[in-house]
């Protein structure tokens, strides 16, 4: 699919279909007035009648419009005037988008509102038509395609100042919605075929050719020399062997610090001898979307050619029931040299993840951020709107969350104070890798913390949004719109 941002005269533009957006109410229109006077006032009589009310995501197809340069003319309703923002007008644009691909129409072109948002509404109407369009089909003995599929989709301005602020959000979108399908690929495949060793390929296949992105695979006996005994346990009870892959996207200047992003990448997390129930288990293959934000949000920075210093590190492993799998009651040891008595064996994200938070401070991060399907906990707490968000620096927290609202890729922050860790207490090792019901998020992520004392960190627990179940089952491919606003706020490629 391409986008592309274009000044137009709407009345004469020739487009197999063009789509005008229309709050509920409709007066004082200046694009609608124009094409009704350029359509003899047919278009006017049509509204009056009152079929189409402008509701939210409303769409109508007219054709035979005289006097208009487009072959159709879609109708898209934006709701009420003042609730209009990026995240309405995105909802639309999805209902538009589905709209024409079912009409086997191979381009359209949108009139964008006018604004001075339109930067945000053409980056966020580009995620949204990319979600619209998405079809995970890989799996299938026939594809289940469109005969016709949306290929173009161009968008359009009456006003020449805003064109570059557009030609700059198709450009953002575009590849933020590349990532963010390269996530949901990687999310949604089974886990015998997504494998650690399948991951690392793909780590491998990003890099191929990308002059500024280097790609490092430890094996597990790189890792015993390391001493990773906490990802290392957790492995054990499989027989696909652990990968510890790391990514350094070099885009900014030589020397300057990198920010590290962590994913969790558990490509079947069966919960070991602490075995899961079976309802639903089929979604454990989605315990790995933390690492697969890793890689499409590295995917974005390698198309925007970010001038940052990123490290990507994914631990990946299996969590499987076995006889030589970690027992409740084992005592591990992390790289760290902190001793971890593994009184769950479900618990697991954190046992690989502490270890790569230790590893990772060789890069002598300006910041890390590790994003991971941690807790059932944080469903309970915020259900599916929200990534759970905690951090040991308040400004490191605050740039997160400002990066959530430009990105309408939603976040909330809990707190991490020092009393949470008194949960983790062992009696027989320094720690004990859960605390107990009350707070579990919290505490998954207080047990994180004793791995960070010497940066700058954040942790994302994306349990809750990191796929959908049900009829719709299948990943969201979040947090990767977070995170690469993010690093284009940090390296000032956006306001």
């Amino acid at each position: 699919m391409k986008y592309s941002a274009r000044y137009a005269q709407i009345e004469t533009l020739k487009t197999p279909c063009l789509v005008i957006g229309l709050h509920e109410g409709r007066r004082g229109d200046e694009a609608l007035e124009a094409l009704d006077r350029a359509g003899g006032g047919r278009l006017g009589r049509i509204l009056r009648q009152g079929d189409f009310k402008g509701c939210a995501g409303e769409t109508q197809l007219l054709y035979d419009l005289e006097g208009l340069g487009a072959r159709r003319l879609m109708l898209l309703g934006l709701g009420k005037r003042k609730d209009f923002g990026a995240r309405t007008f995105a909802k639309a644009v999805n209902k538009a988008v589905s709209a024409l691909q079912k009409a086997n129409l191979s381009q359209a072109a949108l009139l964008v509102p006018e604004g001075d948002d339109s930067y945000a509404l053409v980056r966020e109407a580009v995620l949204a038509a990319a979600e619209a369009l998405y079809r995970f089909d890989d799996c299938k003995s026939e594809a289940d395609s469109p005969k016709k599929p949306l290929r173009q989709l161009h968008f359009l301005t009456r006003d020449r100042r805003h064109l570059r602020r557009m030609q700059k959000a198709c450009a953002h979108g575009q590849a933020m919605a590349a990532g963010t399908a390269l996530a949901k690929d990687l999310a949604n495949l089974p886990g015998n075929i997504c494998t650690p060793a399948y991951l690392a390929d793909q780590a491998r296949k990003l890099a191929r050719g990308k002059r500024k992105l280097k790609v490092s695979v430890l094996e597990e006996k790189d890792m015993q020399k390391l001493g990773m005994g906490a990802l290392l346990s957790v492995s054990r009870g499989s027989r696909q062997p652990a990968k510890l892959i790391v990514l350094e996207y070099r885009g900014g200047k030589t020397g300057s610090r990198p920010v590290a992003l962590i994913g969790k990448g558990l490509t079947f997390d069966a919960g070991g001898i602490s075995i899961k129930p079976a309802q639903a288990m089929d979604e454990m293959k989605y315990d790995m979307c933390g690492a697969a934000s890793v890689l499409g949000t590295l995917a974005a920075c390698v198309e925007l050619e970010l001038p940052i210093n990123v490290v990507g590190v994914i631990p990946s492993s299996e969590n499987l029931p076995d006889g030589d799998a970690n027992k409740p009651g084992d005592i591990v040891t992390s790289m760290s040299g902190k001793t971890i008595e593994v009184l769950n064996t479900d618990a697991e994200g954190r046992l690989i993840l502490c270890d790569a938070l230790t590893y990772t401070e060789r890069f002598k991060p300006a910041a890390v951020i590790d994003i991971a399907t941690l807790t059932g906990a944080c469903i309970v707490a915020l259900g599916h709107q929200a990534s759970g968000l905690m951090a040991n620096d308040e400004r490191l927290a605050e740039e997160i969350k400002q990066a959530s609202e430009a990105s309408n890729d939603r976040v909330w922050q809990l707190p991490l104070w020092d009393e949470y860790r008194e949960q983790l207490k062992s009696n027989f090792a320094d720690i004990a890798n859960i605390g107990g019901r009350a707070a579990g998020t919290i505490t998954a992520a207080a047990f994180l913390s004793h791995f960070t004392e010497s940066f700058k960190w954040a942790h994302l627990d994306i349990a809750g949004t990191a796929w959908r179940s049900g009829n719709n089952k299948g990943a969201t491919g979040r947090p990767v719109p977070l995170l690469t606003q993010f690093l284009m706020k940090r390296c000032k490629v956006v306001d």
